[in-house]
């Protein structure tokens, strides 16, 4: 029996996340006044997608609780999409962008922070906030995995919708650039055009690696737990 009911640590990962959220728009940071505003960077993306995917997490739990028992087809009907979209954001989102976050922030910050988070910033963000946008992102998205069974689409059309969330973000970075002069991150400012896309094809390929290790994950920690389960039932 789990220590901490599933729908419990939703709630609080959830409730985690709006904190997260608030404080961060709660910052008078120059960035956020150009164009764009926050929107222009993934992190911020991140963040506003996981607080979705558990809210949909919670809402889902909620639904659950309230239709059980109830002969309502249409009740029953109306969970299985919630149940639907809960698993495909999981798959397509939650996952891939959020082990992409963090991966990516962690490996060029400790190459050289000024690449993706100038010290400059450590005058606006505090030490917690940074690691609540950029560190437990996986754990958290990790606990959901191993506490819920959520079922991939098939993987061409994953795969196809994750590149199209990359290669929307990537078209989103050159409107910005294109609008302010600037790009979103001091890394793209310091490489050639040529360089510049083969770095984009690069991150939407790992975007998409993520993705793939992201369902090798759930089938491994689902078939894992069905074999003990049954061994259980067997001896």
């Amino acid at each position: 029996m789990a220590l901490i009911p599933s729908q419990i640590l939703r709630v609080a990962i959830l409730l985690s996340y709006f904190s997260i959220l608030c404080n961060y728009k709660a910052i008078d940071m120059p960035a956020h006044q150009t164009y764009g505003g926050s929107w222009k960077f993934l992190t911020f993306i991140d963040l506003v997608i996981q607080a979705v995917f558990f809210g949909v997490c919670v809402l889902t739990d909620l639904s659950s609780l309230l239709t059980k028992g109830s002969a309502s087809m249409e009740q029953e009907r109306q969970l299985r999409k919630l149940i639907s979209l809960r698993d495909w954001m999981m798959a397509v989102l939650a996952f891939p962008v959020g082990a992409f976050v963090v991966t990516m922030f962690w490996t060029l910050y400790v190459y050289d922070r000024d690449l993706v988070y100038p010290r400059l910033l450590d005058n606006f963000i505090p030490q917690w906030l940074n690691h609540g946008m950029h560190t437990t992102v996986l754990p958290f998205i990790v606990i959901e995995m191993r506490t819920t069974h959520h079922r991939y689409p098939s993987r061409t059309c994953g795969l196809f919708a994750v590149c199209m969330f990359a290669v929307g973000y990537v078209v989103w970075m050159c409107w910005v650039h294109s609008m302010t002069g600037v790009w979103v991150y001091p890394l793209l400012e310091h490489i050639g055009p040529m360089a510049r896309i083969l770095f984009f094809i690069c991150l939407t390929a790992l975007i998409s690696v993520y993705y793939v290790l992201g369902e090798i994950l759930n089938n491994y920690i689902w078939d894992s737990s069905k074999s003990t389960y049954t061994s259980r039932l067997a001896s």
